[in-house]
C-alpha cells in the first residue's frame, strides 16, 4: 500500500506535466504565428513589367489595352480608364501598378507592378539596376513599345533599347547574373518540343519533354530577360498606305525585319490598335505566368492579317520569315545586328532626323539600321531629299495637305496682297495727263454709249439734238445781233444751258433734278 509521501509525489510529478512551469523554456507567440501564416497565404504573386519606349501617352494607352476587361465589352472607354490607377510617368522613371482579376472580377490573381521609361539614355541606367535582382528577374517581362507613327524608326529604337537593356544587365552582380542565365535557359525550352492546336494552346507531342535543337539565328542574343514588342496603332498603315504611297512591299519588309532582330533575343511580337479586341492581355499574362483559375486564356499566332500580327516567344524561325517575300537577306541583317548591339546606346534624335544616314559603327556598310532606314524612309525627309535631287529615279511624290481652315486662310492672304498691288498700281499709272477726256470729244466713246436720253414734263428729250440745237441757235443769234439783249448776257444764258446739257451727257443716265427717269 502506498504511502503518503509517495501520493504526495505522484501528485506533484501530475501536476508538474500538466502545467509546465517557465524553467522549461521560453513561451511562444501563438497569435503572431497564426497572423504570419494567414498573411503568406493571402499574398499576391507580384510581377513586374519593365516598359520602355513611346511617349506618355502612348504608355498611358498600352496600360488601358493591357488592363481592359475583355469579358464586358459593355464597359465604356472612360469607365476603363476610371478604373486605372494613377500613373507617373512624366519624368525619369515613371511607375504604376495593376491588379489583375480572375475571370469573374471578384478574385485578385497578381499584382503587376510597371516600371516607365522613354528615352533610351545611359543617365536612366542607375535607375533600372536595382529593379533587377535574383527574386525579381523570374518574375519580370520587358516591353519595347513602338508607334505605327513613325515606323522609320524602329530599327534605330529597338538597337538603342537592346543596348540599354546590355548595359544594364552585364553590370549586375555574379549571383544575378547566374539567376539570369538559369531564367533564359528555362524560358527558351519553355514550350519547346511541343504541338499548338488549333485554340493556340499547346500540349506536349509525347509523354516526355523534348527539347528541339534551335534553328539558324535563333535565341543567339539572349538578353537574360524574356522580351515582348508592341507595335501600336495600326490603324495608322492605312494613313501610310493613303498619304504616302506606301504598298504591301513596305507593310511586309517592315515585319520580316523586326522578326529577324527578335527571333535572336526569343521574343514575342504583336500589333495592336486603340479600343479593338486583341491578344496583348494575354500574351503579357502568359509572358509573366498569370493563369486564371476559371477560365483558360489562350491565343492564337497570326502572320497573315497585316493589321493584328502576332508572333509567341519560341514559334518563330527563319523559315516562316522567308515566306513572307523573297530577296530578304536574313543572314547579313541577324550578322550585321550581332556586331551594332554591343556598342553603348547613342541618342536617338541624332539618328532619323534626316542630317545624315551613315552609321558610326557600319564602316563597311554593313548595318542592319542603315539598310532598315534606306528602305523605309520618312516621307517628309524623303521630300526634301527629292527637291534636292538626291533622290534621283524615285517616281514617289509626297505631299503635305493642311486643314481646309488654314488653307482659306493662306489664300485670304495672297487675294488681300494681290489687291493691294493693283491698287498700287493703279495710283502710279494715274495721272494728269491721262484723265478721261469729255465725252463730246471721245467718238469711241459716245459709240459705246449711245444717245443719251431723258424724260422732261412728259416729253422724251435727245440731250445730244438739244445742245446741238443750242449751238445752232447761239451762232444763228450771234450773227443777227439782236439788241433786246446784251451780247454777254445771251453769251453767259446760252453758256449755261450748254453747260448744263454737256452735263448730262458726261454722266449717262442723270435726269435733272425733279424730273423722272428712263
Amino acid at each position: 500500500m502506498p504511502t503518503s509521501s509517495q501520493n504526495t509525489g505522484k501528485r506533484a510529478s501530475i501536476g508538474n506535466n500538466s502545467r509546465p512551469s517557465s524553467k522549461d523554456g521560453p513561451k511562444k507567440n501563438i497569435w503572431s504565428s497564426m497572423l504570419d501564416s494567414s498573411a503568406t497565404a493571402k499574398r499576391l504573386p507580384e510581377k513586374n513589367l519593365l516598359i520602355l519606349g513611346g511617349t506618355p501617352e502612348s504608355q498611358r494607352e498600352f496600360l488601358e489595352t493591357f488592363a481592359a476587361d475583355t469579358s464586358d465589352s459593355g464597359i465604356s472607354n472612360e469607365k476603363r480608364k476610371a478604373k486605372l490607377p494613377p500613373v507617373a510617368n512624366q519624368f525619369a522613371l515613371g511607375y504604376t501598378y495593376l491588379d489583375v482579376l480572375d475571370a469573374d472580377q471578384e478574385d485578385t490573381l497578381a499584382r503587376v507592378s510597371a516600371y516607365l521609361l522613354s528615352e533610351p539614355s545611359l543617365s536612366f541606367a542607375p535607375l533600372l539596376k536595382p529593379l533587377l535582382t535574383p527574386q525579381s528577374i523570374p518574375e519580370t517581362l520587358v516591353v519595347i513599345l513602338l508607334e505605327w507613327s513613325d515606323p522609320w524608326t524602329w530599327a534605330r529604337r529597338l538597337r538603342e533599347w537592346v543596348r540599354l537593356l546590355r548595359h544594364v544587365l552585364i553590370s549586375l552582380d555574379d549571383e544575378t547574373k547566374i539567376v539570369m542565365e538559369a531564367n533564359m535557359t528555362e524560358w527558351r525550352n519553355h514550350k519547346r518540343g511541343m504541338d499548338v492546336t488549333s485554340a493556340g494552346s499547346q500540349v506536349p507531342s509525347s509523354g516526355r519533354p523534348v527539347t528541339l535543337p534551335l534553328g539558324p539565328g535563333e535565341w543567339d542574343e539572349g538578353l537574360g530577360i524574356p522580351l515582348c514588342v508592341v507595335c501600336q496603332g495600326a490603324d495608322k498603315m492605312d494613313k501610310l498606305e493613303r498619304d504616302h504611297g506606301w504598298h504591301e512591299e513596305e507593310f511586309d519588309f517592315i515585319v520580316q525585319f523586326v522578326r529577324t532582330l527578335l527571333v535572336k533575343h526569343g521574343a514575342s511580337l504583336i500589333y495592336t490598335t486603340p479600343f479593338h479586341a486583341n491578344s496583348l492581355q494575354s500574351l503579357i499574362h502568359s509572358s509573366l505566368g498569370i493563369h486564371s483559375l476559371l477560365k483558360r486564356q489562350s491565343f492564337r499566332n497570326n502572320t497573315i492579317d497585316r493589321d493584328k500580327i502576332l508572333v509567341p516567344a519560341n514559334w518563330d524561325s527563319w523559315a516562316k520569315i522567308r515566306l513572307i517575300q523573297g530577296g530578304f537577306d536574313m543572314e547579313g541583317i541577324s550578322t550585321a545586328w550581332s556586331i551594332e548591339i554591343q556598342d553603348p546606346p547613342e541618342p536617338l534624335s541624332n539618328g532619323y532626323d534626316g542630317a545624315s544616314t551613315e552609321d558610326s559603327g557600319a564602316d563597311d556598310g554593313m548595318s542592319a539600321v542603315v539598310i532598315y532606314e534606306q528602305t523605309i524612309i520618312d516621307p517628309k525627309r524623303d521630300t526634301s531629299l527629292a527637291h534636292a535631287g538626291s533622290q534621283q529615279g524615285r517616281n514617289k511624290i509626297e505631299v503635305e495637305t493642311s486643314d481646309m481652315q488654314g488653307f482659306l486662310n493662306k489664300q485670304l492672304e495672297v487675294l488681300e496682297q494681290l489687291k493691294m498691288e493693283d491698287e498700287k498700281d493703279r495710283s502710279t499709272k494715274k495721272g494728269p495727263q491721262q484723265e478721261m477726256a469729255p465725252v463730246e470729244n471721245s467718238p469711241e466713246v459716245n459709240e459705246h454709249i449711245g444717245p443719251v436720253q431723258f424724260n422732261m414734263g412728259g416729253i422724251q428729250v435727245d440731250a445730244d439734238d438739244m445742245l446741238r440745237k443750242l449751238k445752232e441757235r447761239e451762232a444763228g443769234r450771234s450773227q443777227r445781233k439782236e439788241p433786246a439783249s446784251t451780247p454777254g448776257e445771251e453769251k453767259a444764258h446760252n453758256q449755261a444751258l450748254a453747260n448744263f446739257f454737256a452735263g448730262l451727257v458726261k454722266k449717262p443716265g442723270g435726269s435733272p433734278r425733279g424730273s423722272p427717269s428712263v
